[in-house]
């Protein structure tokens, strides 16, 4: 029996229902397409102050922090990086991860475990799900923020200990979790509640300090954050904010830390330099919702189905993965990259062009943008 024909038939069933995914390596400006596809939310990822930060953490440190976190891997910079983002965003203290797939990997299995009981969102992200998974655990999923859902579970528990997850902001549908209701949630049946801001960080909550923040959240010792470097701060890496007692059984027991490189120099130098311009640009979270605002408006006057955005991500609903791939195409054939989202990374008949607004955006572009809906409205809207 061939081991691989039946990876070559799974292949060939996904290209009959539209699910291939394919590396489409870009150039340095994005092959000349206005890019609307990329988490770059405030527009650094090309800023000089962001690459000088990097050169010059390079230049210093080396290329590589050349081990783990315990042993060779935490540099000053990896000290100081993990106090400014917990004091950016309001908390106790900080762990900087090499990724922030693992900064949630790390932080709910090695806050949950055995005895424990998880509740996720329905369309949490993967990480969290593979968390989840990975937690031994037991899980009960909530529908989409049903906060009801959720104290129904935490009320009903045999488990002596509990732990509430969430994105803050949902990384398809751009929507806000309800994290004022599930944190008296949380307090109400001794549960700690996670918040992932990976895509809230810099966009949300004044001077872009996150959900937590604007929901009155922040320093709360029964609140852990998890966030990542990637998106508004421009770099790479990911980090975990809470209380002492969490960062201290993170670097005692996380694996997630304790077996993996520490975050490259380049990387810390980086985001360093992007919270200094985040704290001297306040303007810059405030221009990217009123350009995820404006772009859902032009989605609209097409009819083509979109939602209201709490932060910089903005869907538009095509419904079947082969009108999500047709409308991406059109896009780029009128010189936009968008992203193209079906399933498994959402449910069937959901499949949607994920447009994300950048602080940086101007008028010529969002006319663009206004002329690659009009085109994939009178092509492939449902």
């Amino acid at each position: 029996m061939n081991p691989l024909k039946r990876l070559r038939e799974a292949t060939e069933r996904r290209e009959r229902d539209g699910l291939r995914r394919r590396l489409r390596p870009r150039s340095a400006d994005h092959d000349g397409l206005i890019d609307l596809a990329s988490n770059d939310y405030l527009g650094l990822s090309r800023d000089p102050r962001l690459i000088e930060g990097a050169v010059r953490a390079v230049r210093e440190y080396g290329t590589g922090s050349t081990g783990s976190r315990l042993v060779t891997g935490t540099t000053r910079l990896h000290a100081e990086l993990d106090e400014r983002l917990a004091a950016f965003c309001g908390a106790a203290a900080g762990l900087t991860f090499s990724s922030g797939y693992l900064a949630n990997l790390g932080a709910v299995a090695t806050l949950s475990g055995p005895g424990t009981l998880v509740v996720s969102d329905q369309v949490n992200h993967a990480s969290i799900v593979d968390a989840c998974r990975l937690s031994r655990a037991r899980v009960r999923i909530a529908p989409h923020r049903d906060t009801a859902a959720v104290e129904q579970a935490l009320r009903e528990r045999s488990e002596e200990h509990a732990l509430v997850v969430t994105d803050a902001v949902f990384s398809v549908d751009g929507d806000l979790a309800p994290l004022a209701e599930l944190h008296r949630l949380a307090r109400r049946y001794g549960a700690l509640l996670v918040i992932d801001e990976a895509h809230a960080l810099g966009v949300v909550g004044e001077h872009g300090r996150g959900a937590a923040w604007a929901s009155g959240l922040a320093g709360e010792p029964d609140v852990v954050l998890t966030l990542t470097l990637s998106k508004s701060l421009a770099s790479q890496g990911g980090a975990v904010l809470g209380a002492p007692e969490v960062i201290e059984t993170l670097v005692d027991t996380g694996r997630t830390m304790i077996f993996d490189t520490g975050l490259n120099p380049a990387a810390l130098g980086a985001a360093l330099a992007a919270l200094d311009v985040i704290e001297s640009s306040p303007e810059l979270p405030g221009r990217a919702r009123a350009n995820a605002r404006a772009i859902v408006k032009i989605a609209e006057s097409h009819g083509l189905e979109s939602s209201v955005p709490d932060a910089a991500v903005v869907p538009v609903f095509l419904g079947e993965a082969k009108a999500a791939l047709r409308g991406a195409e059109i896009c780029a054939e009128r010189g936009l990259r968008v992203g193209c989202f079906r399933p498994p990374s959402v449910p069937a008949g959901r499949a949607c062009l994920r447009i994300t607004a950048r602080a940086s955006l101007n008028e010529a572009e969002l006319t663009g943008l206004d002329q690659g809906l009009r085109a994939v409205a009178q092509d492939v809207a449902p």
